[in-house]
């Protein structure tokens, strides 16, 4: 197992980190690592993801495990086969007081591949999610 965290604070309210978050359709616009998703947001459904891997891009097929509306979003998928590679990636969204929050990037890692991908997740992964992080912070704070 592997886990990868990563965090940052967004002065706006938690609604509106929120909304961005949940706005699948604008993922293009905004999220240099999640560059498409399509789905609902909501418990059970499915969303498909497009992320960059090396020089390509792969789409994971997720399923949202958690959904509670200004708070967490929560979806898991694997590649393959579960016993090989899966992985569980959480948003949290965190009240810091009046207008201000902090945002919880986390993905855990499981399989038996996942040993051999422990340098790219840490390197890579961590790298989209900073980037992913920032974006995030760059909209909710443009006014």
């Amino acid at each position: 197992m592997i886990k990868l965290q990563t965090e940052i604070q967004i002065q706006a309210a938690p609604e509106k980190v929120w909304q961005i978050l949940t706005d699948l359709a604008k993922y293009p616009e905004w999220n240099p690592f999640i560059t498409q998703a399509i789905g609902k947001i909501e418990v059970g459904a499915r969303v498909e993801i497009t992320v960059p891997s090396g020089s390509k891009e792969m789409k994971l097929h997720c399923q949202v495990i958690k959904a509670e509306p200004r708070q967490i979003l929560c979806w898991k998928y694997h590649v393959i086969s579960p016993l090989l590679f899966r992985g569980e990636h959480s948003f949290t969204i965190e009240p810091m007081g009046s207008n201000y929050v902090r945002f919880v990037d986390q993905e855990i890692f499981n399989g038996l591949l996942v040993p051999m991908q422990a340098k790219e997740i840490d390197s890579n992964s961590r790298q989209g999610f900073e980037a992913m992080d920032k974006a995030l912070k760059m909209r909710a704070e443009q006014g």
